[in-house]
């Protein structure tokens, strides 16, 4: 049997041991469909499946993987794609599990005798709610509308309160979570369901008991329940619409329509996870600033702060005349200086690092503009990107080189302002006016007296 063995680092990484399972998970599998296409390995981060691997079947549909387990939790198989459940299929991993099945058309079964507990379990479910599965997410070719889909939906939901019964794994993690896997399952077919295009649709007053008990408070409570299942994010979008149904709330678009989702979740973090998803639709800065002003409390995380950065700055345009990048920082005393102080004061920004030897030669020829400039309303910043380890040896160049201006520490290349206005090279040279407002992101270098023309010119302006 050919089976394509994963080393890819994060994978199958030796070095890495000693953060991931200490057994590695291997998956035996033949593709019984009418077509052989790629099958793909998921993980699930923040709420969404997540492609790690894929393995080409060979001629009669063997497929496999060997990886170890980033997290002891659910992973996906499946021939589908990372935005929808279609033809994917949940396994819990924690480590030294082998799985062996056929993926069949609209399906899978488990084969061979060493398939784990968990995963037997999850077989079970699996096979009780397919129906639900069919109707709800192979849609396309399994044609439904709520006349019968409710009452199976009401039969099976009946059913799930007594399905755990007599099933316990020894596994404490899996028993517990195999709960919240089969709520959210059934939120998952429910929600979809609704949202898929029908022959029929029913109204509120014609949704069956079992809509009355979904509720987006009860899923949202904490990031861990939504971010640990495949499909949570996408889940909770779908509980906030029957929710707003069931309400009497009209969608709306742009940033009032974001304040309504956001309504239902009581969870900052994930309002912050709403927010961006939105924003990533978004095709103009303008759009996005007006979208996040007001919001910025609900992005805590470095990941949602960069997944803010990655949606931002491909709008950014930098034209003169639009708003700077309102930074803030300390100086060498450790008070924190914004960009938003320097207003009614033509800026000038020196991204530097102590490392760099063109930036070093350029601050005799700085020193000499701070000199010319003296009296007049030109503020010289000189923003350091010295890594944070290097802070000490930032300021003791301070001092031993008499350095002028209001020196700030952004502590490492990776900060914000460098993001946001992509300094991939140093020394880089920006100028702003007495407003705030862009004037070039790229100018002159103190050593050109080009710089303090433009200078002079935006002071007159």
């Amino acid at each position: 049997m050919k089976m394509k063995k994963v080393l890819s680092a994060g994978l199958l990484c030796l070095a890495s041991l000693t953060v991931m399972a200490q057994l590695p998970v291997e998956v035996k599998g033949l593709l019984k469909k009418k077509r052989l296409s790629a099958v793909k390995l998921f993980k699930v981060k923040d709420g969404k499946a997540v492609e790690i691997a894929n393995s080409t079947p060979a001629e009669k549909g063997q497929f496999g993987f060997l990886f170890y387990p980033e997290y002891e939790g659910l992973y996906v198989i499946g021939t589908g794609n990372e935005g929808s459940p279609n033809d994917n299929y949940k396994f819990y991993f924690k480590g030294g599990e082998e799985l062996s099945l056929n993926l069949l058309d609209s399906s899978y079964v488990l084969t061979g005798k060493k398939n784990s507990k968990e995963n037997t379990v999850l077989s079970q479910w699996h096979d009780l709610t397919n129906p639900l599965e069919q109707k709800a997410i192979n849609f396309m070719k399994v044609q439904s509308t709520f006349v019968d889909y409710f009452p199976q939906q009401e039969e099976i939901v009946a059913k799930s309160k007594t399905f755990l019964n007599g099933k316990a794994t020894g596994n404490v993690n899996f028993d517990k979570e195999i709960k919240s896997i089969m709520s959210w399952d059934l939120a998952c077919y429910a929600t979809n369901f609704l949202n898929t295009p029908r022959s029929a649709h029913p109204s509120v007053e014609e949704y069956s008991n079992f809509y009355s008990t979904l509720k987006t408070t009860d899923f949202a409570k904490t990031t861990e329940n939504v971010y640990r299942y495949p499909y949570g994010f996408r889940t909770l979008t779908g509980l906030i619409s029957l929710n707003m149904r069931q309400d009497g709330k009209a969608y709306k678009r742009g940033p009032e329509g974001v304040d309504l989702m956001a309504s239902f979740v009581p969870n900052d973090t994930l309002k912050g996870d709403l927010i961006l998803d939105n924003a990533a639709g978004y095709k103009t800065i303008t759009e996005y600033e007006a979208l996040i002003k007001g919001r910025e409390k609900y992005i805590l995380t470095k990941r949602q702060a960069d997944r803010s950065a990655a949606i931002m700055n491909p709008l950014l345009t930098y034209k003169p005349g639009t708003d700077a990048f309102n930074f803030a920082y300390e100086d060498k005393n450790g008070k924190q200086v914004t960009m938003a102080s320097m207003k009614g004061k033509v800026v000038l920004v020196d991204v530097w690092a102590t490392w760099c030897g063109p930036c070093r030669a350029e601050i005799p020829y700085l020193k000499k503009l701070e000199e010319e400039m003296k009296g007049t309303d030109v503020q010289i910043i000189s923003l350091s990107t010295d890594a944070v380890k290097d802070k000490e040896k930032w300021q003791k160049m301070i001092k031993d080189e008499n350095l002028g201006g209001l020196q700030l520490f952004a502590g490492g290349p990776e900060n914000e302002f460098s993001k946001y206005y992509k300094v991939n090279t140093i020394p880089r040279f920006l100028v702003f006016d007495k407003q705030g407002k862009i004037v070039t992101v790229d100018s002159p270098r103190p050593s050109n007296p080009e710089l303090k023309a433009l200078l002079q010119k935006t002071l007159a302006n």
